[in-house]
């Protein structure tokens, strides 16, 4: 039985999901987790999984999905995904799979290659973006360590003179792990400085200049975080100049560019990117636009001797020594998925052309859509997008200024209820605003204004 092709199954008039409420959803589903002595056949749990599951699971593939960054694989990582499944390869060690392996270092070259990065370059595939930006931050406050003369590894913070001088900078913008790295690193939220931002939503970095030379002598700072391609609005932060300060400082550049590095390669976009092979750090996530399984993430660092840092060695594998590759020395989980395999052959599959023009298609569907809804007076273009995100307010003529974030909010919690299709809500300068995200190569810019449209007409049902 071919489980992969139930999703081909679905009605082509099915709704995105099912738009049932969580107390639905849990009757539904209970079933599935009645375990009992006796088991059932395939084909009774594909019924039981059609039935109960199916319907409330997103459909990324439907040109209607315009709230996040997920996607359906697409064939050539769906049959990669199939191998790695089949033969479940752990990918941390030569003993494990040596075949895996290789593949992973082979791929992680070759990416590093694709993305101009220097010779010296290296990568390792992580979980998410969550863990390779905390792994970023971890190997920033080991090289300050370093600068310091001691082995971060061993003595930890308590190795720093005053721990409660250390800090990041990043963006105001910049996503909420690295919030999550400072805790589990014991530095807590507190150490993270954020910047405020441009009127395009990027570092300002005459700011940048004035808060790191006033931080200077106040703070130890280990890390600067730049992002490419905000969650928010997929702002670009200007790498370059960022790089250059930070160079002069003294401080390890990181760049999160989970989201947007992928653009780097979509010629008429490159230029956001410049500065990018000067970044110690980048993490990016192929899982989003790139339409391979999840979990399909990276790291790259500049220099590939500063996973050394990461290395944990031990006495049945992964010894010192060992003339083999052994990705599991870069990162911290001692198993993992054989991740590289589904990226490998999609991008074979699709070849380097279509998977560009693939990504060049939903960023010139919203750069066209954005020119067409610049002089429309019931929608609120809330920034100019630099990739494929797109934030907008409906307001409608006479509407009360007052009422308008509950208006969003109203037009959102209708888009989820009845689930034809999907957008999502965010803030910006504190209005609550509807954010289109747009990944699919499938979305047109009539598509778009299809959900404008959408939205426009759930608005005037809203009473205040």
């Amino acid at each position: 039985m071919n489980f992969l092709a139930i999703r081909m199954k679905k009605p082509l008039n099915m709704p995105i999901y099912s738009g049932a409420s969580p107390e639905k959803v849990m009757s539904d589903l209970k079933p599935l987790v009645e375990f009992q002595n006796h088991g059932i056949s395939l084909e009774a749990l594909q019924h039981l999984i059609e039935e109960r599951l199916i319907p409330h699971l997103i459909q990324y593939d439907r040109p209607e999905f315009q709230s996040l960054f997920n996607f359906f694989p697409e064939h050539g990582a769906e049959f990669g995904g199939k191998i790695a499944l089949k033969y479940n390869q752990g990918v941390t060690n030569w003993q494990v799979s040596p075949g895996a392996v290789m593949m992973e270092e082979l791929c992680c070259r070759a990416l590093c290659e694709l993305f101009n990065l220097s010779p010296n370059s290296d990568a390792t595939f992580m979980y998410c973006g969550t863990y390779s930006n905390q792994s970023a931050l971890y190997l920033a406050l080991h090289w300050s360590a370093e600068q310091r003369g001691f082995d971060f590894a061993k003595k930890g913070v308590q190795g720093f003179k005053d721990p409660s001088r250390l800090v990041a900078v990043t963006s105001q913008e910049a996503h909420f792990s690295l919030k999550h790295a400072l805790r589990i690193m014991g530095l807590g939220e507190q150490s993270l400085v954020t910047l405020p931002v441009d009127t395009e939503f990027k570092i300002d970095i005459k700011t940048m200049q004035e808060y790191l030379s006033e931080l200077h002598d106040k703070k130890d700072i280990f890390c600067v975080v730049a992002t490419a391609g905000t969650t928010s609005t997929g702002s670009v932060d200007p790498i370059l100049p960022i790089a250059e300060i930070c160079n002069e400082y003294g401080i390890w550049l990181h760049v999160d560019g989970a989201y947007g590095l992928a653009y780097f390669l979509v010629p008429e976009w490159k230029h956001l990117f410049v500065g990018l092979e000067l970044a110690d750090s980048i993490t990016w996530d192929p899982h989003k636009q790139f339409g391979v399984p999840i979990p399909n993430s990276l790291l790259f660092l500049r220099r590939k001797e500063d996973f050394d840092r990461m290395a944990m060695y031990g006495d049945y594998w992964n010894r010192k020594g060992d003339p083999e590759p052994n990705p599991g020395l870069k990162s911290p989980p001692s198993t993992r998925p054989f991740s590289a395999l589904p990226l490998i052959t999609s991008i074979r599959h699709l070849g380097l052309q279509k998977l560009i023009q693939n990504l060049r298609t939903p960023l010139s569907a919203v750069e066209t859509v954005y020119e067409n809804l610049m002089n429309n007076p019931e929608i609120e273009l809330c920034h100019k997008p630099d990739l494929g995100i797109l934030c907008i307010r409906v307001t409608p003529e006479g509407f009360p200024e007052k009422h308008l974030d509950q208006l969003q909010k109203y037009v959102y919690d209708r888009t989820k209820t009845e689930g034809k299709r999907s957008i999502s809500l965010t803030k910006i300068q504190n209005k609550t605003v509807l954010r289109l995200v747009i990944i699919n190569e499938l979305i047109t810019p009539s598509t778009i204004m299809e959900t404008i449209k959408y939205i426009k007409a759930l608005a005037k049902e809203y009473h205040y």
